[in-house]
């Protein structure tokens, strides 16, 4: 098995740069599969699958400026380009599957390419891990803004969404309508004030761990974490955890493997004007008592 090197761009098995940015990790009949962001020409969102984590094998480009668009019970706003031809945001895409419906399910914070305020949610479906998406078009959450943005899925099936609301000042958790396609309930509002984007959750000794970084912008910022006893319960006060930058990164999700926890984070390049040499890191996440604690390491074995 081979090695990752943290901070390093790291490449697929025909030695092409891998664009999974801001991503998220789905395991499904043998495989992982890696949903990103990809910017470049007329992309939007990217798919690898591997076998073992290292060895990553490009899919498809599974939702584009071209990719079909059709409507659902929810009323939304189908665009995947603005009027004058150019791309709109499509970040921090997240890939749920549902087995309720076998539908793969993604979401994504959605703005128009020249601004940032729709601050919406993007909704696409598809039969198979890594086919060609339905964009089902973007949305508020009742009538919330809706940016940074993750997917956790419980034991019980039970998904949930967590997105930056009120201009990033809070974060917002919703339960999920049981084939994924709609927001059911807004649980908790989180945080107010504090400013936390880039969430990432994990279950992990029987609790549950949300992760976010500070709005900085692309440069780095101090990680911290919150616990619960269960999703829809109380949540803690933000804690440290890192060092004050992160390890310069990111989180983009956490990743499970063998009852081991890995924080998955993109070291962003060039405050953003060198936005494809960007490249990832992955650190082990360890309880150490009751507090969370990221292992700073240069190189990954998984």
């Amino acid at each position: 098995m081979s090695i990752l090197k943290n901070g390093e761009l790291w490449l697929d098995i025909k030695g092409n740069p891998i664009h999974a940015h801001g991503g998220y990790i789905i395991f499904y009949n043998g495989y992982y599969y890696w949903y990103g962001e990809d910017r470049r020409d007329n992309k939007y969102v990217s798919c690898y699958r591997s076998s073992n984590l290292t060895d990553w094998e490009f899919r498809n480009h599974v939702l584009t400026t071209d990719s079909k668009m059709e409507g659902y019970r929810v009323r939304t706003k189908m665009m995947l380009s603005n009027e004058d031809g150019s791309k709109v945001n499509l970040e921090r895409p997240k890939v749920l599957y549902n087995e309720k419906t076998g539908k793969f399910v993604l979401w994504v914070h959605f703005e128009n390419g020249k601004n940032y305020h729709d601050a919406a949610i993007g909704i696409a479906s598809c039969d198979t891990p890594d086919g060609d998406f339905i964009y089902h078009g973007h949305f508020n959450p009742y009538g919330y803004m809706s940016r940074d943005c993750t997917l956790f899925k419980d034991d019980d099936g039970t998904a949930y969404f967590i997105s930056a609301a009120r201009d990033n000042a809070d974060l917002h958790v919703y339960r999920l309508s049981e084939d994924y396609m709609n927001v059911d309930s807004l649980i908790h509002k989180l945080w107010q004030g504090e400013y936390r984007e880039a969430p990432a959750v994990m279950k992990m000794g029987g609790k549950y761990y949300m992760l976010s970084s500070f709005c900085t912008g692309w440069a780095p910022n101090q990680c911290k974490y919150a616990v619960a006893d269960s999703i829809e319960g109380r949540w803690s006060d933000l804690m440290v955890i890192g060092d004050e930058t992160t390890y310069q990164s990111q989180a983009a999700f956490i990743l499970e493997k063998d009852g081991k926890y890995y924080y998955v984070g993109d070291r962003w390049g060039g405050d953003g004007e060198k936005y494809f040499e960007s490249s990832y890191v992955v650190y082990p996440l360890e309880l150490s008592g009751d507090k969370l604690d990221m292992k700073y390491v240069d190189e990954i074995e998984l």
